[in-house]
Order: C-alpha cells, then sequence, then structure tokens
C-alpha cells in the first residue's frame, strides 16, 4: 500500500526530479511550476490536502476552468503535462496507488463540455436544503442564485449585501479584473435571497459592518471550500450525480449557461452574463446535446419530415 504524501511536499520532489534526474530546462521547470501551482489552488478551495485526496473530476474541472479562463486548446493540454507527469512519478515513487488523471483525456477541439446537469436534476438539487431551517434557508439562496446568474464560486461568495437588487431583481457582480457587471436573476432566486436576508442574515452578522451577503452562523464570510463541501452534501442527498466526478460550482455555472443556450439565448448576451471578455470563451458552451439537435431539425427545417 502506498504512502500518504503532502501536495505541496509531492510537487516540490517531482520538480527535483525533473531538474536532477531528467534534466530539464530552467524556463520549463519554471512552466510547470506555475501550471502545478495553480491546480494546486483549485486543490485547495477544495480541501485536498493529499495526493490520495486527489479525483479525476478535480482535474477535469481544472481544465474547465482553464477554458473559463480564455486558455486554448494547446495551451490547456500542456497544462496537463506536468499533472500527468506529477501523479506518475508518485505511483513510481511509491507515493501512490491509482493515477487520477487515467481517465482524463487531454483537450481537443470540438471536445464536449463535460459535467453539465438537466434541468430535471438541477431541480432536484434545488429543492435539497431545508428552507425552514437557517442553514437550510442560507443554503437554498445561494445555489438559487448561483444558478440563476451563473456567477463564478468567488464571484458568489464575493457578492456585498448592498450590490443585490431585489426589487428590480439583478446583482451587480465584480468579476476578474474587477470588472463589474449587471446580471438578471428569476423570481425563486430573488424569494430565497429575500428569505434569508430578512429572517437568517440579521441573526448570524455580529459586525453590522460586515459586508458580505452570505454568512456562515460565526458571522464570518462563506468561504469557497466551505460552499463547495455544502453544494457536494445535496448533490448526494438529492441523488444528483455527473458520469465522471461531483456536482461543483462550476457544473452549475455550466449547466447555467448551456440551459440558456439551449432555450434559444442569444450568444452575446450569455457572454455578458459569464462575464467573459471574449466571446470565444463563451463558445465552449455551444455545446446541444445530439437529441436537441434531432429535436431542433425535425421541427423546424421544411424538408425533415
Amino acid at each position: 500500500m502506498a504512502r500518504s504524501i503532502d501536495l505541496d511536499r509531492a510537487v516540490d520532489l517531482y520538480l527535483d526530479h525533473l531538474k536532477v534526474e531528467r534534466g530539464l530546462s530552467v524556463h520549463t521547470l519554471d512552466g510547470y511550476g506555475r501550471d502545478l501551482g495553480k491546480f494546486l489552488t483549485l486543490l485547495a478551495d477544495r480541501g485536498r490536502r493529499v495526493a490520495d485526496d486527489v479525483t479525476a473530476a478535480d482535474v477535469t474541472d481544472h481544465l474547465i476552468a482553464l477554458a473559463e479562463a480564455g486558455l486554448s486548446t494547446r495551451s490547456r493540454a500542456r497544462a496537463l503535462v506536468p499533472i500527468r507527469g506529477l501523479f506518475r512519478h508518485l505511483i513510481a515513487e511509491k507515493w501512490l496507488d491509482a493515477d487520477p488523471t487515467e481517465l482524463v483525456d487531454a483537450p481537443r477541439l470540438g471536445a464536449r463540455m463535460p459535467g453539465v446537469l438537466g434541468e430535471d436534476a438541477v431541480a432536484r438539487l434545488l429543492a435539497a436544503p431545508r428552507r425552514d431551517t437557517p442553514r437550510g434557508c442560507r443554503d437554498a439562496a445561494m445555489i438559487e442564485l448561483l444558478y440563476a446568474t451563473g456567477v463564478r464560486v468567488s464571484e458568489l461568495i464575493g457578492v456585498p449585501l448592498g450590490d443585490v437588487n431585489l426589487g428590480h431583481g439583478f446583482v451587480r457582480v465584480t468579476g476578474k479584473g474587477k470588472k463589474t457587471r449587471l446580471v438578471p436573476m428569476g423570481q425563486p432566486a430573488r424569494d430565497a435571497v429575500a428569505a434569508y436576508v430578512a429572517e437568517v442574515r440579521p441573526r448570524w452578522v455580529r459586525d453590522p459592518r460586515e459586508p458580505a451577503l452570505f454568512l456562515t452562523e460565526r458571522g464570518k464570510p462563506m468561504t469557497r471550500q466551505g460552499f463547495w463541501k455544502l453544494l457536494g452534501r445535496y448533490a448526494r442527498a438529492a441523488g444528483v450525480r455527473l458520469p465522471h466526478g461531483e456536482v461543483s460550482p462550476h457544473k452549475l455555472r455550466h449547466s447555467f449557461a448551456t440551459h440558456l443556450l439551449e432555450r434559444g439565448a442569444d450568444l452575446r448576451a450569455v457572454q455578458a452574463m459569464l462575464g467573459h471578455a471574449d466571446i470565444a470563451t463563451t463558445q465552449i458552451y455551444t455545446h446541444v446535446s445530439r437529441a436537441r439537435l434531432v429535436e431542433q431539425y425535425l421541427a423546424r427545417h421544411p424538408r425533415a419530415k
């Protein structure tokens, strides 16, 4: 049985191996170090501490996050190289028994965006929190707002109370590069957030100057890791699963965009709501199921029947 190893130490040992035994250049080592550092940031957000904790879903979600950040297919494939190398090295050195990258395909042009929930699965997930409890009320508000707006998890937990306009139904979101955008939200999300703001947040807030909308029971701002864990619990309770990994905030963001596009939303409008600087990034969501394409063809093409 393999020994357990801390992820930071694992990366250090791997880079030392590449330098001493493989003779890689300083330039290549720096690039590998940056790529692995970004991956470790995602793992830390998920509470992964040792190499045994890492799953194929973690690797896939990291590649999706890189796509959202605008990296090309070639750049994402290159970023996967040191991650694969790390885990293969750990197996060779008896630090690990199984390779979480083994089932992860390298990014390729035309690849379908993985991990999109169907509308029925989202409905079950949204129904999972017990809204008659303080914690369930908050959790429902967070999940409703995430799916209603498609915001990144960092944007969700960073929303100030003053940036939510329940009367007009929009939220001001501060995204990458400190750029702000206004995103609309539907009535279910407005109702869920309103219930939390009226009934729960006043009980939990300790400092009246605290700007964060979403708080823990101790009055502190919700963390990305904390939200990630609670979302996973509700997904398991609702029986919501994905073929290749766990339900995550990223997956709900993907589902938001995909459901809008499948219902005929304009690509530019979805781009604005997601906060993408380049529409090419939004186009990764334009995959539509084969059944949906056939349905649209049969319904609309004059010579389909």
